[in-house]
């Protein structure tokens, strides 16, 4: 009769803890993490995978795809493929978060910051650039980046990391605004400690405002610092929002390879996506209330894997040609809610998709 007892006692504790785990899993998560790989296709994937071997992406779980066409055309480009994954809706090809007829979309950041979360945003282009500017601005045209540093300034996003120095800088010093303000500075009146460089102290709590570069970071064959680095040091400082946060964390030049079919300096910076991904990954190992996102804005190059070693020791590049195309990009996800990222989505299905999370 006590072994009865017991094994029923059991039994009844793993179905508590099974129900435990499901109910975690489908529970909204605290932090959200998104990292987007520009220009990140099946075959840039293929690649990263086979010239690494093991890669972050391997302990995900879910695993889907996306269609990464505008609301005017089959091929997206990264304004309206970020605003797509920004704000949950379709806009046409060099908006930025405004929708055809010109009207602010929300953003993801702006529904984080609705519910008391931190928000930040890293890239490796200019922080002015399509993607990172498609969660920061709203702006009818991406080569505004003069305003888009404006509308930065005021963003109110807590971390905000890339290059981009000559946008918020003035002419004279340092930057190439012509209007003599200094976003820089206004920005750390409001509260923003300024980093200028790799190399400088960063502050242990509050704002962020780290532009390491007057435009672009350097590619990442040539940098002395890793994406890995930057999104460890932003996480350091979000994590202490009791309430959560929401980081964009973006790969940009791994479009830039593609453009150029570098398959050297692709694989260069997929090497470097890879370990952003991973510093994303060991947070949300430790803390088991975030959830992982990664996934593409389009697809650059029509890249495709050849070679005749199964070990991938003489594996090659194949381009269809420099631009972007309408390939499907993969999305995978780790973390409370996962599940919901499984099967075939369009862009902006994974842009509204975190955005419900945060409601």
């Amino acid at each position: 009769m006590k072994r009865l007892v017991l094994a029923a006692f059991l039994i009844t504790t793993i179905l508590l803890g099974v129900g435990a785990s499901a109910s975690a899993q489908s529970a909204p998560p605290r932090n959200v993490i998104l990292l987007i790989g520009d220009g990140m296709g099946t075959g840039q994937l293929t690649a990263m995978k086979t010239a690494l071997g093991e890669i972050a992406l391997d302990a995900f779980p879910v695993g889907g795809f996306s269609a990464t066409s505008s609301l005017n055309d089959l091929v997206t480009e990264s304004a309206a493929g970020g605003t797509a994954l920004s704000t949950g809706q379709r806009t046409n090809n060099y908006r930025l978060a405004v929708g055809p007829d010109g009207m602010p979309l929300r953003t993801l950041l702006e529904a984080a910051r609705a519910q008391g979360k931190a928000t930040g945003v890293i890239a490796t282009s200019s922080i002015t650039h399509a993607t990172p500017a498609s969660f920061l601005s709203h702006v009818e045209n991406r080569e505004l980046e003069f305003d888009i540093a404006e509308q930065i300034a005021v963003s109110n996003a807590d971390v905000i990391i890339g290059g981009g120095r000559k946008f918020f800088l003035p002419n004279g010093s340092g930057g190439e605004r012509t209007d003599g303000r200094n976003l820089a500075a206004e920005m750390s009146r409001a509260g923003y400690s300024y980093v200028h460089s790799p190399a400088s102290a960063l502050p242990k709590q509050g704002r962020l405002l780290w532009l390491l570069a007057d435009e672009a970071l350097p590619a990442a064959s040539r940098r002395t610092y890793s994406e890995k680095e930057l999104v460890e040091s932003a996480i350091g400082l979000l994590s202490k929002n009791a309430n959560g946060f929401v980081l964009m964390v973006e790969g940009s030049q791994i479009d830039w390879a593609a453009h150029d079919n570098d398959f050297p300096a692709l694989l260069a910076e997929l090497r470097d996506f890879n370990g952003a991904i991973a510093a994303a990954l060991a947070f949300a190992k430790q803390d088991e209330a975030t959830l992982v996102v990664v996934t593409a804005d389009h697809e650059t190059g029509g890249l495709a894997v050849i070679g005749e070693q199964p070990d991938g020791s003489d594996m090659q590049g194949r381009w269809i040609w420099g631009e972007h195309t309408a390939n499907m990009v993969p999305v995978l996800a780790y973390g409370p809610s996962s599940a919901m990222f499984g099967g075939m989505h369009r862009n902006c299905d994974i842009g509204a998709m975190l955005q419900k999370l945060l409601q």
